[in-house]
């Protein structure tokens, strides 16, 4: 019988994979928007970008978009638009905050 200590990395592996494959197809829509005529090589970029990104980390979809921009740069193309604004924090979570203090010290 299984614990929860031992599904864990499996639970952590099927949740990268999956985003690590919505990724994917995200990028390639982006892609093959922008270069309509080349649908194979971008398969063929982020196959190759995708194998790179997990021999290099854990957590390949933070450096999947990167690597697969910088391919392209290579074949002498311009990266393809990919704002996805459901993917990132809203913008109110990056807003600072002026520095107020917990407690005030009293003398």
């Amino acid at each position: 019988m299984k614990t929860d200590q031992q599904s864990e990395p499996a639970v952590f592996l099927q949740t990268v994979s999956g985003a690590v494959s919505d990724l994917k197809t995200r990028l390639q829509y982006d892609y093959e928007r922008a270069y309509p005529d080349l649908a194979e090589i971008i398969h063929i970029v982020l196959d190759e970008e995708e194998a790179k990104a997990w021999d290099l980390s854990l957590f390949p979809h933070l450096l999947l978009p990167d690597l697969v921009e910088a391919h392209v740069e290579k074949l002498n193309l311009q990266p393809a638009e990919t704002r996805h604004e459901d993917v990132f924090a809203p913008h109110r979570f990056n807003h600072q905050r002026a520095y107020e203090p917990a407690m005030a010290l009293c003398g």
